[in-house]
């Protein structure tokens, strides 16, 4: 069996989907493919079965919450980000038939973060795209399972966006202890 000649993804990427290309980064040879939200997954089912890709194993989805973002408009080809908007969403892909990775990105907005969901090509995207859902808030639209994966039915909000507001508990010194003390539940005897 004759293995088909490699394609350089990008060039494939930007000639099928001219369209939905926003930006395309390479650092440290990592490239990394930005995409209009909507195009995700026929893009992403393209990276997997065209020939000379064969990008067959999806490792990872990630998100990222920008906020604030100070990007946005401003961006005129030459800044080392583009962030369109607040939240970013990655697919980390792996070619095991060529060994190499690349990485798709797509931005949801700040209002309504809604990105089409990529379980219709691939079903193990469905527990990734469910913690992003839960911690970050992010609507996978058409996602055959929406429930929260990680934190309670009645939990409000969604603790990895960075404005959520954190916890804390004062540090007891020696010099503070008794104030702290005076306002901890301690079991009765």
């Amino acid at each position: 069996m004759e293995i088909p000649a490699q394609k350089d993804p990008v060039e494939a990427v930007k000639e099928a989907f001219e369209d939905a290309v926003l930006h395309v980064k390479t650092f440290r040879d990592e490239t990394t493919i930005i995409v209009a939200s909507e195009r995700v997954p026929e893009l992403l089912d393209f990276l997997r079965v065209t020939s000379g890709l064969v990008y067959n194993m999806l490792s990872d989805i990630s998100a990222v919450d920008y906020y604030p973002n100070d990007y946005g408009d401003e961006y005129d080809g030459d800044d080392i980000d583009f962030r369109p908007e607040r939240y970013g969403v990655s697919y980390h892909l792996l070619s095991m038939l060529y060994n190499r990775r690349i990485r798709v990105k797509a931005f949801a907005m700040e209002e309504d973060p809604i990105i089409p969901t990529a379980t219709v090509v691939w079903p193990a995207a469905d527990w990734l795209e469910r913690e992003i859902a839960d911690m970050m808030g992010i609507t996978f639209e058409g996602h055959p399972d929406q429930r929260r994966l990680l934190m309670p039915d009645d939990w409000h909000g969604h603790p990895h966006r960075r404005d959520y507001p954190l916890g804390k508990e004062t540090v007891a010194f020696s010099f503070n202890v008794e104030e702290i003390r005076k306002h901890k539940p301690f079991a009765k005897k």
